[in-house]
């Protein structure tokens, strides 16, 4: 089964369109790592937290060498995050993974990097495909990116999107 590593952003945004139990139960192994869960995902109640993780979300964790690796990618590439960096060397080392992530930076260096990469519109047709949400919840969805400020999508994009699950209604 494929592996998605996911950043923060994404689940955040994914949290506030109450579509992140249909984006657990894609058929992929969806992942997270611990200083990610632990740090960023601060409007998570720890209820939500044990939850996600029995329906099936993963929490990975580096190894020694991981973190010497980390701190590499954090000297070469100063726009990115501690944690992001941990996301993007945990999916470097999982062959095959899809890297999920809403940050342009990280987007642009995890690829030069060899890693598959994907944001939330791509979760979109994910879970529109795996049917793990109605079209009505993901059109919702779409337009409370919208109207979201903290919601960093391209707007040319999302109104496609927005118009073509809207057609499915």
């Amino acid at each position: 089964m494929q592996i998605i590593i996911s950043d923060s952003s994404c689940l955040i945004d994914l949290h506030k369109a109450s579509l992140l139990e249909a984006f657990v139960c894609l058929p992929y192994e969806v992942c997270v790592p611990d200083v990610i869960l632990e740090s960023e995902l601060l409007s998570f109640s720890a209820e939500e937290k044990k939850a996600l993780q029995d329906m099936g979300l993963k929490v990975l964790e580096l190894p020694g060498d991981g973190l010497l690796s980390v701190q590499n990618l954090r000297r070469e590439s100063p726009v990115l995050s501690v944690n992001d960096c941990f996301a993007c060397i945990l999916a470097e080392r999982h062959i095959g993974s899809v890297l999920l992530t809403g940050d342009g930076d990280l987007r642009l260096i995890s690829q030069a990097r060899g890693i598959e990469v994907h944001g939330i519109l791509w979760c979109m047709d994910m879970i529109h495909a795996a049917e793990t949400a109605t079209v009505r919840q993901i059109h919702d969805a779409l337009t409370i990116f919208a109207t979201d400020a903290t919601v960093r999508l391209p707007a040319a994009t999302l109104a496609k999107f927005i118009k073509k699950f809207g057609d499915l209604l």
